[in-house]
């Protein structure tokens, strides 16, 4: 099966425990864009630029929610639980194009500062691994060394480190060291 034929398909949404993980939609704009204008979030992702520039929200909506994409992003909703109905996202791209040379997919995701350290990535981890949307056989991750915080959530996950890397942060207009995990999915 192509990419395309893969990303074609309706994104699902996803139970968690205290929130489900749902598509972006355009109402998610204005929430996204004040999360991702923070300096804190923005330096611990690669492609979040610092300042936010204007009409980057609405981009990013956009491009989460077209056809053609290479990524399938999904909203941590806890709104029906009296939580943020934006509390961070987490994203799933497919890292190969026919799924019999490893269904290889990498994983990412960033948290609302409001909500650190209160489980919502670790639930939201779990949520996405156990659906397994893109039905993956291995699923890879990266952080930037020095997060440690998104480091252990990956370990607990089942996450194994398996080197050093780096990538570029755009807010950081950098190269960042990382510390790069895989997963064997069962």
């Amino acid at each position: 099966m192509q990419i395309e034929e893969l990303i074609k398909d309706e994104q699902i949404t996803i139970a968690a425990d205290r929130f489900v993980l749902r598509p972006v939609r355009k109402s998610d704009v204005g929430l996204i864009g004040m999360y991702a204008g923070d300096k804190r979030v923005a330096e611990n992702t690669r492609s979040i630029p610092h300042p936010l520039p204007p009409g980057t929200a609405e981009a990013f909506v956009e491009r989460a929610m077209a056809d053609d994409r290479i990524e399938d992003i999904w909203i941590m909703d806890g709104s029906e639980y009296k939580l943020g109905e934006v509390m961070g996202l987490i994203g799933l791209e497919h890292m190969d194009e026919d799924e019999r040379t490893g269904g290889q997919s990498q994983i990412g995701y960033w948290v609302a500062p409001a909500f650190w350290n209160t489980g919502v990535a670790t639930d939201a981890l779990a949520a996405l691994l156990s659906a397994n949307p893109h039905q993956s056989k291995t699923i890879f991750a990266e952080v930037f060394q020095g997060n440690e915080a998104s480091g252990r959530v990956l370990t607990n996950a089942g996450f194994e480190y398996v080197g050093d890397a780096e990538a570029h942060c755009v807010a950081r207009n950098a190269n960042v060291p990382t510390w790069t995990y895989v997963k064997k999915m069962t």
